[in-house]
């Protein structure tokens, strides 16, 4: 038997019988131990409605599906595998000019392609805790996907830090799921806004590495999550993002309480579809898929990138003619059998459609001009790559962004910033100042590390078109204000010798730092994605302590994904300042200096909590398994991170939400004020009594400007040395479909022309009957006492939920003085204690805001409080509802600094 003919046999087998699921109405076995674990049934899937503002695009679309045959259908439906020219590409329909879809990564740029730019990770953007940067940041992105002619931009990437050492971490907004709510729907409204499809991901609870699953992995861990930890804490961001009208969500690879989950039923059919009214399309991660009509059934739109697996049979081919796909072929003979019906796989190529119309892509929209396999020009005798350059002026942005997102964690007397004229002799010590000698990209997908770190690995990268080394960027910069001052740099971690000699003859010694981490399909220095340790790479903490020994002004520069400790070295006396730079992108050299010399004062803030040893976190990353199907249980529940560190009374090194500043600031002046016209209705609201569940705070609240109230503050340039941020972000508060007004303080972004793509022939109206949306039912799970009890999705017609949750219920105002003697900016941050019987950790973030006040000045903050913000979600009645009884509001300068306190009650 021939390879192609024996993967053809597997693919059939597995087809229907791979997994008991939702072609046999019972769920997928949960192993000895773990049987309450397991996922419900919901079908048929709710097919697209045209709910809210998507009604039009849905109609478009219909029209367009209704006039394809079932071999085009299918085309869209399936991968080419390696045939396209972007990292996913559906198959076309030639007969009717539409050339198919281009999904590309990645959630920091336009992966492996020139002429773009390499902007800060997630985890940066996120340490501003600035909406309208995060906002500018997705609308860049977003201009510079359109301009290679991108369909849908894969990104953002929405998981949470459950796992410090997590190898994807810094792809995401932070730990907290108010956070990154507020950064994945700030990023989604800009990519959308430049009219690309934005594509959240990884759907769900995909937190490590190790055992992830694809490629028809022989391992697959299983995310066992209760459901109020499901929805308070790991949806809320997409959640966020279906309301603020993403176009697109990826499923991930792992499994969720034992199901895949692109062919979790309960997951895509009931929760995404039904509950959240999700218009746009599912695709899988890349050779996600372990079966072919379950993921069909269970609500699955598109399978990408078409193969089973990476590796194993023919990777490229057109999808109605393949033998390795799980759909394809095989997806018309289900169609034709009845396996899958007509009406789903319609839905299936009408919810893709839908988007397309949705952003505007049939009107205008640039042609595909680049090819990911190759930056060369011509490929195979045809023109792949037009080197378009879409950067635009987005430097700019990456600069600002790197240094409103360094955190500043010590700085004892006043060591920072730098003034050129007080140093005599300056010391710059580390490989993380200098470039890598093989080129920022000589190592595929970053899975190196080898000079300054500005980037995880995988396929969240992007290729730099240049990076800026801090060495090259402090020599260039005190240079240029006094030629004469000494400046000896050693970029060698372990001449110990000679790092001791160059640090003892500076007054001013500066060591460079790194922790890096990436996806688990590349290991670098033996870390498989997930860190090993929490430690810093290349001996970093011997290069700290070796320059200390000799340099009595000693200033630590961190660039690292993630946490890492530091209780070894952190309280040397001799260690002056101590600065997280995260990951800042291309321009990471000249947003240092422009920290360190003043050009900024810092206001970041860590989204994560830095423990003092690596066992306060209660959970870790699962490093070795015999099972088929490991288990991860997440028996903490909602309490992850900061929330774990309160409940149990721990005290961290740095608490969630700590940074520094240049200046001090005052807070005064607290009043919370009840909004009218809530639509609540009375049985929203809970006695205060405790959840059968476990019960995470109310999930959290997006930013945007909505409501808020800043005094008048004059703005500076930003972006070079000498000159404060202008950044004045709106508190993250309610999020609107709408474009944040923080925004416009950006210069707008070029636009790139290019010529539209070949126009589409939408077919003659036939007609057209929308299927029916049935409420989903939930078959008997199993004969078996330890299955769970069914539980119907509630089905809405609102994406994100029921529309009363995001009416504001509540205002907090205050007020912030500038006392010292800088201009800067200073991010509030506003928690809540739910009523005692709400059962939830003691704080929990509810807003936020960056605010820009000048020395001796003073600003009015407001940050809204939405009807979801103050809810729990209720197990059983499957409702969020506002618990009775007193909250508590905490506004402080970090989780654990509060400056003023009140209380309300709804």
């Amino acid at each position: 038997m021939h390879l192609h003919q024996g993967l053809l046999l597997i693919a059939h087998l597995h087809f229907y019988f791979a997994n008991a699921d939702v072609t046999t109405g019972f769920p997928d076995a949960a192993p000895p131990g773990f049987e309450q674990w397991v996922s419900e049934i919901v079908i048929p899937a709710k097919p697209v409605a045209g709910d809210a503002d998507w009604a039009g695009a849905v109609n478009k679309a219909r029209q367009f599906v209704s006039g394809l045959t079932l071999e085009e259908k299918v085309n869209l439906t399936t991968g080419v595998g390696t045939s396209g020219r972007c990292v996913g590409n559906t198959g076309a329909v030639t007969r009717l000019g539409f050339p198919g879809f281009c999904l590309q990564d990645s959630p920091l740029g336009v992966r492996n392609a020139d002429f773009v730019s390499a902007f800060p990770a997630a985890i940066n953007v996120a340490a501003t805790f600035d909406a309208s940067l995060m906002n500018a940041r997705g609308i860049a992105m977003g201009a510079e996907h359109r301009g290679k002619g991108v369909n849908v931009a894969l990104g953002p990437m929405t998981n949470l830090g459950r796992v410090a050492a997590g190898g994807r971490n810094w792809e995401g907004f932070g730990a907290d799921p108010f956070l990154a709510g507020v950064g994945t729907a700030e990023t989604v409204k800009g990519y959308q806004s430049q009219g690309v499809i934005s594509c959240v991901k990884h759907l769900i609870a995909n937190e490590q590495e190790h055992f992830r699953g694809g490629s028809q992995a022989a391992q697959i861990y299983s995310s066992n999550l209760d459901d109020q930890t499901l929805h308070e804490v790991y949806l809320w961001p997409f959640a966020e993002a279906v309301r603020a009208g993403v176009g697109s969500v990826m499923c991930s690879y792992n499994k969720l309480n034992q199901t895949q989950t692109c062919q979790s039923s309960k997951l895509l059919n009931g929760v995404l579809k039904e509950e959240l009214d999700f218009q746009g399309f599912i695709v899988s991660d890349w050779a996600a898929m372990i079966n072919g009509v379950q993921p069909a059934i269970a609500g699955l739109d598109m399978n990408m990138p078409g193969f089973m697996a990476y590796g194993q049979g023919p990777q490229g081919f057109v999808p109605t003619n393949t033998t390795n796909s799980w759909w394809g072929s095989n997806l018309i003979e289900a169609v034709n059998n009845g396996s899958v019906s007509v009406e789903r796989l319609d839905d299936m190529v009408t919810r893709s459609m839908t988007a397309f119309f949705k952003l505007g892509q049939d009107n205008g929209y640039p042609a595909l001009n680049f090819d990911y396999t190759t930056e060369d020009t011509f490929s195979g005798g045809m023109l792949v790559n037009e080197h378009i350059n879409v950067q635009a002026d987005h430097y700019k942005l990456i600069r600002e962004i790197g240094s409103a997102s360094t955190v500043l964690l010590k700085n004892t007397h006043n060591a920072l910033p730098l003034s050129t004229k007080n140093i005599k002799r300056i010391a710059i010590l580390g490989s993380d100042a200098g470039p890598n000698l093989d080129g920022p990209n000589g190592c595929s997908d970053r899975g190196c590390n080898q000079g300054t770190l500005a980037m995880g690995w995988g396929s969240g990268t992007a290729n730099f078109p240049y990076l800026i080394d801090p060495a090259s960027a402090i020599q260039n910069f005190v240079h240029s204000q006094n030629p004469t001052i000494p400046i000896e740099v050693v970029l060698n971690d372990f001449n110990h010798a000679q790092v001791t000699s160059v640090s003892s003859q500076a007054d001013v010694c500066l060591v460079f730092v790194n922790a890096d981490s990436g996806e688990g399909y590349i290991t670098v220095d033996g870390n498989a994605g997930d860190r090993n340790n929490l430690t810093l790479w290349h001996g970093g903490e011997d290069l700290i302590s070796t320059t200390t020994s000799a340099c009595s002004n000693t200033i630590v520069v961190m660039h690292i994904v993630g946490p890492v400790l530091v209780e070894s070295w952190f309280d040397n006396p001799n260690i002056t300042a101590v600065l997280n730079a995260g990951i800042p992108g291309q321009e990471s050299g000249n947003a240092i200096v422009d920290i360190l010399f003043g050009g900024v004062n810092p206001s970041a803030r860590l989204p994560y909590t830095v423990p003092k040893q690596r066992s306060d976190y209660g959970v870790d990353v699962l490093y070795a398994s015999s099972m088929t199907t490991p288990q991860l249980t997440y028996e903490e529940g909602v309490k992850i991170d900061y929330r774990h560190f309160d409940a149990n009374g721990i005290v961290p090194r740095f608490e969630f939400g700590f940074g520094l500043s240049y200046t001090e600031f005052s807070y005064s002046g607290l009043s919370i004020r009840k909004v009218g016209g809530k639509r609540r209705r009375n049985s929203d609201v809970l006695p205060a009594v405790a959840p059968a569940a476990q019960t995470p705070a109310s999930a959290p609240k997006p930013s945007t400007p909505v409501g808020s109230t800043l005094s008048p503050i004059a703005s500076k340039p930003s972006g070079v040395p000498g000159t404060p941020s202008t950044h004045a972000s709106p508190p993250a508060s309610s999020i609107s479909s709408g474009m944040p007004s923080g925004s416009a303080t950006h210069p707008p972004i070029t636009s790139v022309t290019l010529p539209p793509i070949t126009n589409i022939t939408l077919p003659p109206i036939t007609n057209i009957t929308s299927p029916p949306i049935a409420n989903s039912t939930n078959p008997p799970a199993s004969n078996t006492t330890t299955a769970p009890p069914a539980i119907t999705s509630p089905v809405e017609h609102s994406p994100g939920g029921p529309a009363a949750l995001y009416d504001v219920a509540f205002k907090v105002t205050y007020s912030i003085q500038n006392t010292g003697g800088t201009d800067g900016n200073e991010v509030s941050q506003v928690y809540l204690g739910f009523p005692p019987g709400a059962n939830q950790p003691p704080k929990l973030l509810r807003g936020f805001d960056r605010t820009f006040i000048k020395k001796g000045k003073k600003a009015s903050i407001t940050v809204t409080l939405r009807e979801k913000d103050i809810s729990i979600w209720n197990v059983v009645t499957q409702k969020w509802e506002v618990p009775k009884g007193a909250f508590q509001v905490f506004v402080g300068s970090s989780s654990r600094k509060i400056h003023l306190t009140g209380s309300f009650t709804p």
